[in-house]
């Protein structure tokens, strides 16, 4: 199982960021040990002081595929649901400025959080989904699928020129503007739409 992450895929972010709008999707990846298991608890990692949330929208992809075209690529995935990408940004900072690659600030253990997967059904409009992000019942984030970059499925098909797409792969596909700092005793809640599917305490 692979997971695979999109930066700099919603405008309002890359702005809030800092950086260039980019003309492919950015992609990098994150190890299965990323994967923060269910009923797990997440514990803040020791090697950073500055750790932020990044609320996602998580595609599970459901056939094997290369070489995607973007017109097919909706065959490949049938659930959805939301995620976060956790990131120590002071050591994402840090590897910037060196020019060296992310993984230490964006692929180390449980850095992805998944919630509960819902089917794709013939009624969803994949270009109008929307999800958020509640850190202590306060909303910090609200993305939809419309201001996406790039979408789905021009994701996927950029993304298996390069790599393999296998049956349980996960793809994050970017966040929205809101990003920030989460704290010990903080509880974070993804909804998509009205559902929660994905809560989770930082111990």
């Amino acid at each position: 199982m692979k997971i695979f992450c999109i930066g700099r895929n919603y405008a309002d972010h890359v702005k809030e960021m800092g950086s260039d709008l980019p003309e492919e999707p950015v992609v990098f990846m994150k190890p299965k040990s990323a994967l923060v298991q269910a009923h797990t608890p997440f514990y803040y990692p020791e090697f950073t002081n500055e750790l932020h949330y990044e609320c996602e929208l998580v595609v599970r992809i459901s056939k094997n595929g290369k070489y995607i075209q973007e017109k097919h690529a909706s065959n490949y995935y049938n659930a959805i649901t939301v995620g976060i990408d956790f990131t120590a940004r002071d050591i994402q900072n840090q590897l910037k400025e060196k020019g060296l690659p992310w993984e230490k600030a964006k692929s180390f253990d449980n850095s992805a959080a998944v919630g509960t997967f819902v089917d794709i059904t013939p009624a969803m409009n994949k270009k109008n989904i929307n999800f958020s992000l509640l850190k202590n019942k306060e909303v910090v984030q609200k993305g939809n699928t419309g201001k996406m970059i790039f979408s789905i499925d021009a994701i996927l098909a950029n993304i298996s020129n390069y790599f393999s797409l296998n049956i349980g792969d996960l793809v994050f596909t970017g966040t929205p503007a809101g990003v920030g700092e989460c704290l010990v005793g903080d509880v974070l809640e993804a909804y998509l739409e009205k559902d929660c599917l994905l809560n989770l305490e930082i111990k």
